[in-house]
């Protein structure tokens, strides 16, 4: 390879004109920008980061009062079909431990105990495993 001795390289083409082509219409800045811009290297990273972050709850044990008391509202409503409740529970988290206490609302049309549901008029059936409390509304 052949060393330049020149002591100002490329001088008979510094100063020509900038070339704009004829055939391409000429960039933006912003798009220039774009081209050089920061690309996701890591597909899904901030979606693994965003699940990470999101809380659940643990699971609440009942005490022996608390179970009396659910038991005592179960009672009733096998006894008596149609009554409207709030239900509040427990839904397991489906991608990480804990899950979510959520309130459902509805008629119960029947209460399966050897199944251990609870039939909702909706078609919705609650695991009584799952269920922390239950307010009775009323009835039919």
């Amino acid at each position: 390879m052949r060393e330049r001795t020149d002591p100002f390289p490329y001088e008979d083409i510094v100063n020509l004109p900038h070339h704009r082509s004829q055939t391409h219409p000429h960039m933006s800045m912003e798009e220039r920008a774009a081209q050089f811009s920061s690309f996701a290297a890591l597909t899904g990273h901030k979606e693994a980061v965003q699940e990470k972050a999101r809380r659940t709850s643990e699971r609440m044990e009942l005490d022996e009062d608390q179970k009396v008391r659910l038991d005592e509202m179960l009672q009733v409503l096998v006894k008596e079909h149609g009554q409207e409740a709030a239900f509040t529970v427990f839904r397991p988290d489906e991608r990480k431990s804990g899950g979510a206490y959520v309130t459902v609302n509805g008629v119960v049309k029947s209460v399966d105990a050897y199944a251990k549901v609870i039939k909702l008029e909706s078609g919705e059936c609650l695991n009584i495993a799952d269920v922390m409390d239950i307010s009775i509304r009323g009835g039919n």
